[in-house]
């Protein structure tokens, strides 16, 4: 019915808008045989909504708050434009909109990419889409991830490149990626922070490869990925996740691994606790995610996610520990109607940040936590 009524105001207001006798137009700009291709076209729109109530407590400081907040708000446009050429396009609202000065796109816009069936078993990717990075946290949208973990909170996932994807066997697939490593050019991203010994490579460039595994009827997956990008000249960062998930009947259970080596500081933690006015250098990021999930009844869903995260400095050297992140987030979703997918949840968001003695008395470092309980509802509606 909705598809129906959309392809008639889409055919009628062109021909009521421009019926005068001396308009120029004469055709209407969506023909009777060109509506056909609507049937191949989908519509999404998502949103996360819901009412904060926080606080924060470290050091001598203190606050708290409450407030409503859309934390999440996309529009997504994707299609079959011929028999083995696909597009698909996402715009995220609650994103900057300024143009980048590398991919020339504003960061909002997550997906404008084709995908091309080259053959029954490998696909051809182009234009700004998701690094094929590994881990179940990582593949669920950030409609329905509270709260990510570290890496994945200040990672760059929507970049432009190509890649490719290959379905080796039934229950393994493949796929290579080359990216840009970034959408901005280095001193457009850093200013005036950058170390001595910096220099923009002639291309900022990531390779990227995973594997995707399915074992035992499906009841076991895994998403492994390794990556290398060249963020300046000479320095790059290896990263790594291995996922795994595991389900049967009611629950879901979900274990992440992550590691990140980055001979310049790019998730930006070290460089912040340093705060000496250059970019942070050999720094690692080690990471552990769990999320478990059970299906009460048809209307009621508890999750449960927990996570942690060790930053070090310094690492070719001395291995300094700088801070250990801790997280923990139960909720209960509520889903009320058979035909939408409305949820509404309920969740508690707790996050605990400890600094290393040597932070501590080096940089005057203090330990910190956040606390939030959040109400509202997430909504991933099909519009066409």
């Amino acid at each position: 019915m909705i598809k129906s009524f959309l392809f008639t105001i889409l055919v009628l207001i062109p021909i009521v808008g421009f019926s005068q006798k001396n308009d120029s137009l004469t055709e209407p700009i969506i023909s009777i045989e060109k509506g056909k291709l609507l049937k191949n076209i989908n519509i999404t729109f998502d949103m996360r909504m819901e009412f904060q109530a926080y606080t924060f407590r470290g050091g001598d400081h203190y606050y708290n708050g409450m407030q409503f907040q859309n934390g999440h708000t996309a529009l997504g446009i994707s299609g079959k434009l011929h028999e083995k050429v696909n597009f698909h396009f996402r715009n995220r609202f609650n994103k900057g909109s300024d143009v980048q000065t590398l991919d020339q796109l504003g960061s909002n816009i997550e997906l404008a990419y084709i995908d091309v069936k080259a053959s029954p078993a490998l696909n051809l990717l182009m234009g700004k889409m998701s690094a094929f990075y590994g881990g179940f946290e990582y593949e669920f949208s950030a409609m329905d991830v509270l709260e990510y973990n570290d890496i994945q909170s200040n990672a760059l996932a929507y970049v432009t490149g190509a890649g490719i994807t290959y379905q080796a066997l039934e229950n393994h697939k493949f796929g290579f990626q080359v990216l840009n490593s970034r959408t901005m050019h280095y001193d457009d991203l850093y200013g005036d922070i950058v170390a001595q010994d910096i220099q923009e490579p002639t291309w900022p460039v990531a390779v990227v490869g995973n594997w995707r595994g399915s074992f035992f009827d499906g009841k076991f997956q895994t998403i492994y990925s390794m990556s290398y990008s060249n963020q300046v000249k000479s320095k790059g960062t290896s990263f790594f996740t291995l996922g795994h998930k595991y389900q049967n009947h009611n629950l879901t259970v979900m274990y992440d691994f992550n590691y990140s080596f980055e001979q310049v500081d790019t998730k930006g933690i070290i460089t912040n606790i340093l705060a000496n006015g250059q970019v942070a250098e050999d720094v690692m990021y080690i990471e552990n995610w769990l999320r478990a999930e059970y299906q009460f009844s048809p209307k009621f869903k508890g999750l449960l996610t927990l996570m942690t995260s060790s930053a070090y400095d310094d690492v070719k050297s001395n291995r300094n520990h700088m801070r250990t992140s801790y997280g923990m987030i139960p909720s209960v979703y509520y889903t009320p109607f058979k035909n939408i997918d409305v949820r509404f949840y309920i969740a508690y968001i707790g996050r605990y940040f400890e600094h290393s003695s040597y932070t501590i008395e080096k940089l005057d470092a203090s330990n910190y936590n956040k606390n939030e309980v959040r109400v509202g509802f997430i909504a991933p509606l099909l519009l066409l």
